[in-house]
């Protein structure tokens, strides 16, 4: 027998179509804000995603492209910009001859750095908005939802 609140869910289809359509605003909204900040510091928000990629340690294009869940060629693409701009440099990787890493230079260090008090006040008007826990519990919500759309699919390969 179906517990009553099975019988008013919607069904599956539907949950699927709603949180594919909110992703899409939301990434939407998330590349329209991460614009704003990113272009006094002389970036764009994809030149500041593959900095941002790379502050923690240099990473190959495929690396890079993983993490951030988008082709390679894109990704190249970028990095090939930040390089000739004097904002990331290619490193030797040890690891594999041909494939190298790409770090940040000074100058892109210091343009993400830039960025730093935007993004601190937003991130302190959306704590305002939702709260700690409701901040939280949104990020565990997508993140829960990434990974399950990785695990079911190819999407996380």
């Amino acid at each position: 027998m179906t517990a009553p609140d099975d019988a008013a869910a919607p069904p599956p289809g539907a949950l699927l179509s709603a949180a594919a359509l909110g992703s899409f605003r939301l990434n939407g909204q998330f590349l329209a804000v991460a614009e704003r900040m990113a272009r006094p510091a002389g970036l764009t928000a994809a030149r500041w995603q593959v900095l941002g990629a790379v502050l923690p340690e240099p990473l190959p294009v495929a690396g890079i492209a993983r993490v951030m869940g988008i082709t390679r060629q894109s990704v190249q693409r970028i990095a090939d910009l930040l390089v000739a701009e004097g904002l990331a440099e290619y490193r030797p990787n040890p690891a594999h001859r041909t494939a190298k890493l790409l770090q940040p230079t000074a100058t892109g260090h210091a343009a993400v750095q830039r960025i730093g008090p935007a993004h601190a006040e937003l991130a302190r008007q959306l704590l305002d908005q939702l709260g700690a826990e409701g901040f939280a519990r949104a990020v565990a919500a997508l993140t829960a939802l990434s990974e399950a759309l990785a695990a079911v699919t190819d999407a996380g390969a």
